[in-house]
């Protein structure tokens, strides 16, 4: 890359933007910030913002560990899980010092600044609002669903589709985004949204009033990651245009490329994640909707442990190639094309 120092935001939640900002933390020419997800309501997190009443910890918690250089000494400590007294049962370390530390401080923001400062943050992490709120979704068949978990994890064999997904916050009329998200997005270069579950990991950020506007008007290229698999419950049967297609009706504005993982998972995988109602997401390269958008396709794959997921290392290798490309791009001409060695794969 060129001596350029690029403002870097990143869009998301989850395993996904922690893989993202693993792999992008040691450049010291991207300055980083985390725009996180606030609806994380599922296991410790959950019960902690239950119980106490706190933001969810959890995804902050992520970005926190992915952007520390001490991570991989600090990560299995702050994701230890105590066992023994009742109270504290089922909670990671790292949740309950976050906690304590908002507390503490008293506000969220402070105790996510402070955990930071003691693992050496490269970057920022900004809760993408400090109000409390339960994501719903709408089903094509009128039903509803009440929180990210409930979203996530779909009960049975059989659902509708997700139709539409909202916000509806605990103590205020209407959910605010928090200030510096929309400075950070102002002052971008670039800004990366996902890999990540488009409905309970991606959109909850941009259905956040404000942000999906300062998006549609804001001067930075926008790099999407599309997600290697779909999942069931939310992004059944979904192709990779049907991902770029919901997430540009969010944003209000198209994307300017996307990153594609052309790698196919080994067929023993593949049949574990195809009990799951899981598919491998794949890209029509003949398709001429595709035409509209550059598209960088190459290898992204990660199956250790039998879990499909995106590398760190060689995801932050293509957006760092990404960037170079699109960053000496001065005509805004939309064409298709991939790394050298690369190309979109046509469906099987």
């Amino acid at each position: 890359m060129n001596k350029n120092l690029y403002k870097i935001v990143t869009i998301g939640g989850g395993s996904g933007q922690f893989a993202l900002l693993r792999g992008l933390r040691d450049n010291e020419q991207l300055d980083i910030t985390a725009v996180v997800s606030m609806v994380d309501s599922g296991g410790s997190t959950g019960r902690l913002r239950d119980r106490l009443g706190v933001l969810p910890p959890g995804d902050p918690l992520k970005c926190i560990l992915a952007l520390s250089p001490h991570q991989d000494i600090v990560r299995t400590l702050f994701l230890k899980r105590f066992q023994h007294d009742r109270r504290l049962r089922g909670h990671n370390a790292g949740n309950m010092l976050l906690t304590m530390l908002s507390r503490f401080t008293g506000s969220f923001t402070a105790g996510v600044q402070a955990l930071a400062e003691i693992l050496d943050v490269r970057g920022r992490i900004l809760p993408v609002t400090v109000d409390k709120a339960t994501l719903v979704a709408e089903l094509t068949d009128g039903s509803r669903i009440y929180g990210e978990r409930a979203i996530d994890t779909p009960r049975g064999h059989q659902r509708e589709k997700i139709k539409d997904v909202w916000l509806v916050p605990h103590h205020h009329d209407r959910i605010s985004v928090y200030p510096p998200v929309i400075q950070a997005i102002e002052q971008a270069d670039f800004i990366i949204i996902g890999p990540g579950d488009l409905f309970t990991s991606i959109l909850p950020n941009l259905i956040v009033p404000g942000v999906s506007e300062t998006l549609a008007r804001c001067r930075a290229k926008m790099l999407y990651v599309l997600n290697i698999m779909t999942k069931f419950g939310e992004t059944h049967q979904f192709r990779g245009r049907d991902f770029v297609t919901r997430l540009q009706e969010s944003m209000g504005r198209s994307v300017d490329a996307v990153l594609y993982n052309n790698c196919r998972p080994p067929e023993k995988i593949l049949e574990h994640y195809r009990r799951q109602k899981a598919e491998f997401v794949q890209i029509n390269g003949k398709d001429p909707w595709w035409r509209k958008h550059r598209v960088y396709a190459c290898d992204l794959l990660d199956t250790a442990g039998g879990i499909v997921r995106h590398n760190p290392r060689k995801l932050a290798a293509l957006v760092e190639r990404v960037i170079r490309a699109e960053g000496d791009s001065e005509d805004g001409s939309v064409i298709s094309q991939s790394p050298k060695g690369a190309d979109a794969d046509d469906p099987p």
